[in-house]
């Protein structure tokens, strides 16, 4: 049952895995329509990452191919975003977020700066990190280094057991 009009999440989408599936899955769970802030190049740049990102188009391609594959992009808005926020400090419709352990602390920032703007706070809907085989998060570093797959399934089980 959806309790929501209008539900945010964000993210980079560089590599797409298994907790991101899960991300969008409650998130489309919880709202009629997800606003979906990608990240911009200009954004991913300013975070000083250590490796290298697919552009932007690339990522917005294959987060489109995702949510077409749920079945959900008639209700999905993408909209890049050039910082942490994104529209969720400013848009009065947004309702609810959805975040990982990883991005919790940053809804409580977010709901500080709509307080100081005078909007409603967002409900916060944290989801657990998605395990990998080994019980250690999914995540698009450990794939990039080929540690997992998109899955959490190990692929050099002797170097990492």
């Amino acid at each position: 049952m959806r309790r929501f009009r209008l539900v945010a999440i964000g993210g980079t989408f560089d590599v797409i895995h298994k907790g991101h599936g899960e991300l969008l899955r409650t998130a489309f769970e919880l709202g009629d329509k997800v606003l979906i802030g990608l990240t911009t190049d200009a954004f991913v740049r300013s975070m000083g990452k250590s490796h290298s990102v697919k552009p932007y188009v690339e990522r917005l391609e294959g987060l489109k191919k995702l949510l077409a594959n749920m079945q959900v992009m008639s209700r999905a808005i993408i909209t890049p975003i050039e910082d942490p926020y994104g529209p969720t400090v400013s848009d009065p419709a947004i309702e609810a977020i959805v975040v990982s352990d990883e991005t919790y602390d940053r809804a409580f920032e977010i709901n500080r700066l709509r307080e100081i703007k005078g909007l409603k706070t967002l409900e916060v809907v944290k989801i657990p990190m998605v395990l990998a085989e080994d019980g250690k998060p999914i995540s698009s570093t450990r794939i990039r280094l080929g540690e997992i797959d998109e899955n959490g399934r190990l692929l050099r089980k002797d170097k990492f057991a």
